[in-house]
């Protein structure tokens, strides 16, 4: 029999071994320097903030209220912050597959929550491109059904597909904001697109996910993918800085949009620079398109745009839109950019007919009209003000 491994077993261990070096004693190259609010720092043991290894600060993100998921939350030092942007009435789940990162956040959970004055905060043993399947859980039925034989191995692949639909790590459309700080590089490239797609299934419709990476600018070329220690170095497995939005779009985010990037590279290697990016999109686009008589201006600058629907929006004019995307274009992340003009006769939602979004078309001012109706005024009157008998004139003018 073959030992051989594939070379996705090999990141996999790498990854595994470097990280659980990296939670015992601190490992700089793991990590880009980072400006961090203080204030939020200032209840975590040192311990924790030399732990974690990160190349952004998603935690910025986060809102009072938030049910917040942290995608490889290490020693868990993002969802400590993030525990006290959400206040007491939020949550925050960190996910991650290391035991060593796991037992060294879970150890100061408590004592950290003490200090904050809440607690809202877990830890979650699990795979961040398979959110479905709780690795505790998992292993809690492997102590009692050891595997022996391949009749075993089909009951094991059969309990995952059943822990996967009945108890879910992280059930569909639960999440307010998913978070990521420097890890979505460590995932092997055949499991990046299911990885976006767990993001876009766990969020609410609403909700949005900020992500801070590596990424390069060309392609990372195979013999450098096929090096598990530049992969568990955040380099391999860095995605080309277009592809990383594109990714995003290809899940069914929009208002993908670059907020944060490093200028300088953090590492050159064979010529090509990665860099931290980060990246925040939107979850919404699903849903029917139906006909409420509502337009949408684009403000500018641009003489035009193109939403992630395809939507062709030149600036000033009322371009014809459906309810859904009235909703999109008129809330974040787009509020500052358009202006929403509801109908002069509202459409009720039972009135509503189907929408054709592939169409450009303009809405006409007479559908659209918010001012009051008045009658035609006839030459010679003064129609702007009342009589003002301070004026000469016995009139004023407005």
């Amino acid at each position: 029999m073959s030992t051989e491994t594939s070379p996705a077993t090999d990141v996999l261990e790498s990854v595994r071994s470097r990280y659980a070096e990296g939670a015992k004693t601190q490992v700089p190259e793991l990590c880009c320097p980072v400006d961090y609010d203080a204030s939020l720092l200032a209840v975590l043991p040192k311990e924790i903030i030399d732990r974690d290894y990160g190349c952004g600060d998603p935690s910025k993100f986060v809102k009072s209220g938030d049910v917040v998921l942290d995608l490889g939350s290490g020693a868990g030092k993002i969802c400590f912050m993030a525990s006290q942007i959400a206040g007491p009435e939020g949550r925050v789940i960190g996910v991650d597959a290391t035991d060593e990162m796991l037992a060294l956040s879970r150890d100061h959970r408590e004592s950290i929550g003490e200090s904050i004055g809440w607690q809202n905060v877990e830890f979650r043993h699990g795979f961040i491109q398979d959110l479905a399947l709780d690795r505790d859980q998992l292993a809690e039925w492997l102590d009692e059904h050891p595997v022996r034989t391949l009749a075993d191995t089909e009951a094991l692949r059969a309990t995952e597909r059943r822990l996967r639909k009945e108890s879910p790590m992280i059930a569909d459309e639960s999440i307010d904001l998913v978070l990521s700080n420097c890890v979505l590089n460590l995932v092997d490239n055949s499991d990046k697109e299911q990885l976006f797609a767990e993001i876009h299934r766990v969020l609410k419709r609403g909700g949005r996910c900020a992500i801070s990476d590596i990424v390069s600018d060309e392609d990372v070329p195979e013999r450098l993918q096929n090096d598990p220690e530049l992969w568990s170095g955040c380099i391999s497995g860095a995605i080309r800085e277009d592809r990383f939005l594109q990714a995003f779009a290809d899940a069914g985010l929009f208002g993908v949009e670059i907020v944060s990037r490093q200028a300088e590279p953090w590492a050159v290697v064979e010529g090509i620079e990665f860099r931290s990016l980060t990246v925040v999109a939107w979850k919404g686009l699903e849903g029917d398109c139906l006909e409420h008589n509502e337009a949408v201006v684009y403000r500018g600058p641009w003489k035009q745009v193109v939403d992630d629907d395809g939507h062709v929006l030149r600036r000033g004019e009322r371009t014809a839109v459906c309810r859904k995307t009235y909703d999109i274009l008129t809330g974040a992340p787009y509020d500052e950019e358009t202006i929403g003009i509801s109908p002069l006769i509202e459409v009720s939602e039972q009135d509503a007919a189907p929408f054709d979004c592939r169409t450009d078309d303009l809405r006409s001012p007479r559908e659209t009209k918010r001012g009051i109706v008045r009658e035609d005024i006839a030459p010679g009157t003064n129609s702007c003000c009342e009589p003002d008998e301070s004026s000469d004139s016995g009139s004023s003018c407005c």
